[in-house]
C-alpha cells in the first residue's frame, strides 16, 4: 500500500468533524432476541475535511495535498484533535500513560498501543504512526533513554529496546500519535463563487490499516 510520510494540515484537520466507526452485524431472531457479531476487531475512523476549510488559501492548500496524494492512491498522517496523545487531552505525555507488555529478557521489542476503558470492559488499540520527537519510554515506571536504551520506527509504531528488558519488567510509553489514512474520494468539486458563499465542499477521509 502506498503511504506519504506527511500530515495533512493540522490547522485545518482541527476544524473537521468525525471519529470512530464500528462494524456490528445483527440478527434479529423469532423470539425477539438478537444475535450481534462483528467481523472488525478494530474500529475505523472517518473525517470530512471539508468542514476546516475557511479560506481560499486553504481551499488551494487541500486540493494541492489531494493532487500530491493523487487523491485516494496514496495514504498519509491525520491529527485527530480530539484523540491524538497517549495521556488525557488535559495533561502531558507522561512515560508511564500505556503499558505495552512485560520483558521476558528475550523480546526487545513491543508495539505501541492505547487502551480504551470503560466499566470494567477495554480495547487496546494499535498505534501504528507516532509523532517523532514525542514518544518517552519507562522500565517499571522509571523512564529510558531514547538513542540509548531504546529507539522507535515512526512508521510503524514498533519500539525497540537495545538490550532485551528483563523478566517480569514492566514496559510503558508515552506519545502522541497520527491516524493513517486516504482521501475516500477520486473527486472534489467545489467552485470559488459557492465556496465564498458559505457552501462546504465534501471532502471525506477514512483511516486505513498499516
Amino acid at each position: 500500500m502506498g503511504f506519504h510520510e506527511v500530515r495533512f494540515p493540522a490547522a485545518i484537520s482541527f476544524g473537521s468533524i468525525g471519529g470512530p466507526e464500528r462494524k456490528t452485524e445483527i440478527v434479529s431472531l423469532a423470539n425477539g432476541f438478537e444475535e450481534r457479531n462483528t467481523p472488525w476487531a478494530h474500529s475505523r475512523r472517518r473525517y470530512d475535511a471539508g468542514l476546516g476549510m475557511q479560506t481560499l488559501d486553504e481551499l488551494e492548500e487541500v486540493i494541492a495535498f489531494f493532487e500530491a496524494r493523487r487523491g485516494q492512491l496514496f495514504g498519509f498522517r491525520w491529527k485527530d484533535w480530539t484523540d491524538y496523545k497517549s495521556s488525557r487531552p488535559s495533561r502531558d505525555v507522561d512515560p508511564s500513560d500505556q503499558p505495552l507488555g512485560v520483558g521476558d529478557g528475550l523480546a526487545t521489542q513491543f508495539q505501541l498501543s492505547k487502551r480504551y476503558s470503560s466499566g470494567g470492559e477495554s480495547y487496546t488499540r494499535p498505534i501504528s504512526k507516532p509523532v517523532e520527537g514525542t514518544a518517552r519510554v519507562a522500565l517499571d515506571g522509571v523512564e529510558v533513554v531514547q538513542g540509548l536504551d531504546w529507539v522507535i520506527d515512526t512508521q510503524t509504531g514498533t519500539l525497540a529496546f537495545v538490550e532485551p528488558p528483563v523478566p517480569g519488567t514492566i514496559v510503558s510509553a508515552g506519545f502522541e500519535f497520527d491516524v493513517p489514512v486516504r482521501f475516500d474520494t477520486d473527486a472534489i468539486r467545489i467552485s470559488a463563487v459557492s465556496f465564498e458563499g458559505g457552501e462546504v465542499p465534501d471532502v471525506p477521509v477514512v483511516e486505513v490499516r498499516i
